[in-house]
């Protein structure tokens, strides 16, 4: 695994120290999450992808983030319970980090280095664009459920538009052809 990487202390939702040494050897897909935000079903079809693919060694892991339109505006707890309550999410959360701009996560500022550009990038940040919503230049993180797909051996090997569903053809590819 990158060493980079794989070092960096990430805390869960529950307040575990962790870091992605935890999951060598999985397929991670890694989501920027937000609970009030126009994307935020992904959440149902992320949990099913994750739940049938789990077995095979996928983990998604899914980090609350407020930076978009404070889209994300509750508390550990409270993101927690409604992932529950909502959408019966079971995979793993983080604590809410912040995923662009200054305080940008040491995790995001890794993985946007390694992978800086999107498959799938261009109608959402033009539709943003058309409603007066400011955007991050690329390559920064566009919007919420944004994903990084990590390989088995720790590389960062995908990156999908935010408005890409894990239903997406091309998202189901890269990751079935890792597992």
């Amino acid at each position: 695994m990158n060493e980079q990487l794989q070092d960096i202390p990430l805390i869960t939702i529950d307040g575990k120290e962790v870091s992605l040494k935890d999951y060598a050897g999985k397929v991670i897909l890694i989501v920027n999450v937000a609970s009030k935000c126009g994307l935020t079903p992904q959440y149902s079809s992320l949990e099913r992808f994750y739940r049938h693919h789990a077995e095979e060694g996928l983990v998604v892991l899914g980090f609350p983030a407020n930076d978009f339109r404070e889209q994300e505006p509750g508390t550990d707890q409270q993101i927690a319970d409604f992932c529950k309550t909502e959408y019966e999410v079971t995979f793993p959360l983080f604590s809410k980090i912040a995923v662009s701009g200054p305080h940008q996560h040491p995790l995001y500022t890794a993985l946007v280095s390694a992978k800086p550009s999107t498959v799938g990038e261009g109608s959402m940040r033009q539709r943003l664009q058309d409603y007066g919503i400011a955007v991050n230049p690329e390559p920064e993180v566009l919007w919420n459920f944004e994903k990084f797909l990590i390989s088995r051996e720790g590389e960062v090997v995908g990156r999908f538009a935010p408005d890409m569903d894990i239903t997406d053809t091309r998202i189901q590819e890269a990751i079935r052809a890792l597992l």
